[in-house]
């Protein structure tokens, strides 16, 4: 007979490859829980609240956090660039989330920097300490082994006895160009946060939002064009001349950016209202059209090339 365990993998399996159909009510159900998750967290231990319970938790906690809220970010200390905004899901050096580290002050303390500890049982993390990741692996130090042998407070030395290393010291590279040892970590109030001309976002009520202000903080720094990224594409860019490598859905509106003044220059405001009736005069269908023949020209081309190295390697055979 199979174990209880290899029972419940079977019986996970199933639910995972099994239409699950859930009725409004269902749905209904399953949001509510999400929005309880992302509200307590991990501070019910593991069994969950009680309306009341839920209820009373919620009118302590929830004005802190509006209040309260602190702003955490990995940035790099050459170009300033924000690269990871914290969220609750961000592992820490200690392997620990985010959601897992103290976030919740019902008085700032005025000590700086601030400091967020691992609230985990026997963890010994002082403060929360992003590292990167090299895809899902773990970057190595100079000293060739991992986070995980590394000591969580302090310096973070090498815990290996046949290793010297004191302390955590990688050259692992960012996407900004920038090596992790030239990053730091920053935990800022709103109000600290304003003075730099940083986004803050809306206030919301969750656990552990640290730097998260939207769906563009999910991207690195560099990609991101707000303030706490790269920044917005200077106007040289926006507008340079269009080519054959632009995307096609800006050669599908490029009449309507050169009558804005892209390109060419500005057109006359009488021009520019025919453009964009040309423009707007096209059906969805139209526009699905010529996407498609953009792409299947790109796709003849290559099909083109690829006979042509084919014809090639045969005459060199020969």
């Amino acid at each position: 007979m199979p174990s209880a365990t290899v029972n419940r993998q079977i019986i996970l399996t199933k639910m995972a490859v099994t239409h699950l159909k859930i009725d409004k009510k269902g749905a209904e159900s399953i949001d509510e829980y999400l929005e309880y998750e992302r509200i307590v967290g991990g501070d019910d231990k593991g069994r969950l609240f009680t309306p009341s319970q839920y209820e009373k938790y919620k009118k302590k906690m929830i004005p802190i956090r509006m209040n309260n809220r602190l702003y955490v970010c990995w940035a790099s200390l050459k170009t300033g660039i924000e690269c990871k905004q914290i969220g609750p899901e961000t592992k820490c050096f200690c392997q620990h989330r985010y959601k897992q580290h103290k976030s919740d002050f019902e008085v700032l303390p005025t000590d700086r920097p601030f400091k967020l500890p691992c609230e985990e049982l026997g963890c010994r993390c002082r403060s929360f300490s992003y590292i990167p990741r090299n895809g899902s692996q773990s970057i190595r130090c100079t000293c060739k082994h991992t986070t995980e042998e590394h000591s969580v407070v302090g310096a973070k030395k090498c815990q290996k006895t046949s290793c010297g290393c004191k302390k955590f010291y990688s050259q692992f590279t960012c996407g900004c160009g920038d090596p992790c040892s030239n990053h730091r970590m920053i935990i800022e109030t709103k109000e600290e946060r304003l003075s730099r001309g940083k986004p803050v976002g809306r206030d919301v009520p969750y656990k552990a939002m640290g730097g998260l202000t939207g769906f563009s903080s999910l991207a690195d720094g560099y990609m991101r064009m707000d303030a706490s990224g790269v920044g917005a594409p200077s106007m040289e860019i926006l507008e340079q001349p269009s080519s054959a490598f632009d995307h096609p859905f800006l050669k599908m509106h490029d009449e309507t950016l050169k009558g804005r003044g892209r390109g060419r220059g500005v057109t006359s405001s009488a021009s520019s209202n025919e453009i964009c009736k040309s423009t707007a005069a096209l059906t969805l269908q139209e526009k699905e059209a010529r996407d498609m023949d953009f792409f299947e020209q790109r796709y003849q081309e290559r099909r083109k090339q690829e006979r042509e190295a084919a014809r090639k390697r045969v005459d060199k055979r020969r």
